[in-house]
């Protein structure tokens, strides 16, 4: 018996990793928030205009979590404010997250996978007041997918990621509010 138990935690172990799925919901500190109409203050459609200062092409080696390198960078590089021009290259593993549901509060559902390789085929996203929000497409040989980026998504090849940077004296902080509506 103690042979088929071992056994049985053995074959376990070996048992390749798979794709796991968690959701959580985002509710605005003040749930009326969630309820609440649309502004008349706030147009369909808001402008912010800059100029890109200057065009950072950032490659990450073999291993690095793809967005904790990035953040770092932004750090380090003293960036406020970016728009990810393009990303590209490949990655061993990976974690996003999409959005979930129609209504408010939000529902993002994350989708991790330890063991799947696929190619990074486009990323997009701003760097707003220091604060990185990276948007990834992902493909394999079944299918394309993506999502928001989060950690634990690692470089296989290489991976290739253009900032343009923009204006420090931005304020870009309510672009990505979902209540700024």
């Amino acid at each position: 018996m103690k042979t088929i138990a071992m056994l049985i935690v053995l074959a376990a172990s070996l048992a390749p990793a798979q794709e796991t799925r968690r959701e959580a919901v985002h509710a605005s500190a003040n749930p009326a928030d969630d309820k609440r109409p649309n502004s008349a203050g706030v147009p369909d459609v808001s402008v912010i205009e800059s100029h890109i200062d200057r065009i950072l092409i950032l490659r990450f080696r073999f291993g690095t979590d793809l967005l904790a390198g990035l953040k770092s960078t932004v750090a380090k590089q003293g960036i406020r404010n970016a728009v990810i021009l393009s990303g590209f290259g490949s990655v061993r593993n990976y974690q996003v997250h999409q959005v979930g549901n129609r209504d408010l509060p939000s529902k993002d559902v994350y989708v991790k996978d330890p063991s799947a390789p696929a190619d990074i085929v486009s990323m997009s996203g701003m760097v707003m007041n220091g604060r990185v929000h990276a948007h990834m497409t992902l493909a394999n040989a079944d299918k394309a997918f993506g999502g928001h980026l989060e950690p634990d998504t690692n470089v296989f090849t290489f991976a290739v990621i253009a900032l343009g940077v923009l204006d420090d004296k931005l304020d870009l902080t309510r672009i990505d509010d979902s209540n700024n509506r």
